[in-house]
């Protein structure tokens, strides 16, 4: 098993994507954003909204200096202006500590914006130059640097990780925020990253903060492996996602079945990030069509094994559609009020239900370890034990139009028909259950 620190068992984050959440990006209509505005400072008020939902961490999007969307970095260590300035970060920090929440940080250390310096060092200085090898690059027949762009995004400039400066300046970037009141760490698009690389930084950088956590965006592959090699605690639970929202809308809890065994066999190396919606992919609520299905998505975050983080705003019921296009991912990263509770298309059943299972998981941390068994299964109904450490829960979902039996059981959670009923799970109900002694 990967270890990690002891504060990730307990850990439960709320993801938010800073520049859409503080209206910063796209721009708004009244023009260019200024650093006097200090934007980041309106998720202040969202603290204790995370406090409330049960949540035990903010996990932030770029914050850093950058072109658009805050994927195409120009400066790691400042804080983007349209966000505010670098005490606005500590200040955040600080208040979150202050709350007892985790902060956890957004790194792109696999590309930066085509404006950063050192892409701009690297063209005028040519091939051969020392800023050149900095950046992944051929040299064309006239001569000329030609620069390796990110997954055909011209305006993202891939890395030369082979670089010793490129290393260099990572574990300073990772260690300047630690020491500026970070806990942990996502690295976007890791998987783009040689996993030697990783091995590199990461020891370095614990060396000097052994409690410091590292996600690493991992989407295909073997998860597994990838860990090993690359000494990251845990990566992005991408296969499960897919498993949750696919066997929901299709009705077939069977797919879900098989991706929880995958998911069992990576729990034997390290616990992965699970999520049932963030800031790249279509919300949950607009992802499952049946509206009766949207709470087992929910039960599933809370209840199965693995770190969870909720996306900022699916814990409202917030409906939003990614799409393939320019802006396409605007409709998944909102502007939030500056009172929770006036955000515009809240369900506080949603709001509720959230509270109530993830209190559930709170008082059962053995979850975050937790393997899953099939008690029974057919395409729309599965009962499935989740154990770890000689405790153990039953979790009943039920897309059928029939009653599910889920055995006898202290009924802990469970939808509002099923209660009432005190029996059977509802159609399209949901229950957890503790054994009986």
């Amino acid at each position: 098993m990967s270890p990690e620190p002891a504060w990730v068992e307990h850990a439960l984050w709320w993801r938010v994507y800073p520049l859409g959440a503080v209206g910063a990006f796209p721009q708004p209509p009244s023009g260019p954003v200024a650093p006097d505005e200090h934007r980041l400072l309106r998720l202040l008020p969202w603290l204790d909204h995370v406090v409330r939902l049960g949540a035990g961490g903010v996990a932030l999007g770029p914050v850093f200096a950058a072109s658009g969307h805050g994927y195409d970095t120009l400066d790691h260590r400042r804080v983007d202006p349209r966000l505010g300035t670098d005490e606005d970060l500590e200040r955040l920090c600080a208040a979150a500590h202050e709350r007892g929440l985790r902060v956890q940080l957004d790194g792109v250390f696999n590309h930066v914006g085509r404006d950063h310096p050192w892409v701009a060092a690297a063209l005028a200085d040519g091939p051969g130059s020392e800023a050149a090898r900095r950046v992944r690059h051929t040299v064309g027949e006239d001569g000329a640097l030609h620069l390796h762009s990110f997954e055909g995004h011209d305006a993202l400039v891939t890395l030369d990780h082979g670089s010793p400066e490129v290393r260099a300046e990572v574990t300073d970037v990772l260690r300047h925020w630690l020491d500026r009141g970070a806990d942990a760490w996502r690295l976007d698009a890791a998987y783009a990253v040689p996993t030697d690389f990783w091995a590199a930084v990461l020891p370095e950088v614990r060396r000097t903060h052994p409690d410091a956590w590292f996600e690493a965006e991992v989407i295909h592959g073997d998860y597994a492996a990838f860990v090993e090699a690359s000494t990251a605690d845990t990566l992005t639970q991408y296969e499960l996602w897919k498993a949750v929202w696919s066997s929901l809308e299709d009705a077939n809890l069977h797919e879900l079945d098989h991706a929880l065994g995958r998911h069992d066999a990576f729990l034997d190396t390290f616990v992965p990030v699970t999520f049932v919606g963030n800031h790249d992919t279509t919300r949950i609520a607009s992802r499952v069509t049946d509206a009766r299905h949207h709470p087992h998505a929910v039960v599933l975050l809370a209840l199965l094994g693995g770190t969870p983080a909720v996306y900022a705003g699916d814990e409202l019921g917030l409906r939003g559609v990614k799409e393939d296009r320019a802006g396409g991912d605007d409709a998944v990263r909102p502007e939030l009020p500056a009172d929770p509770a006036d955000t515009p298309g809240a369900d506080p059943a949603v709001l509720a239900l959230h509270q109530e299972l993830l209190g559930l998981r709170r008082r059962h941390p053995w979850l975050h370890r937790a393997r899953s068994r099939a008690v029974s299964l057919t395409n729309t109904r599965y009962v499935l034990e989740v154990s770890a450490d000689g405790e153990s829960l039953r979790v009943a979902l039920n897309l059928d139009d029939e009653p599910l039996d889920a055995g006898a059981g202290t009924v802990l959670a469970a939808d509002p028909a099923t209660r009432e009923r005190g029996g059977p799970v509802a159609p399209h109900g949901w229950a957890v259950l503790a054994p009986e002694a």
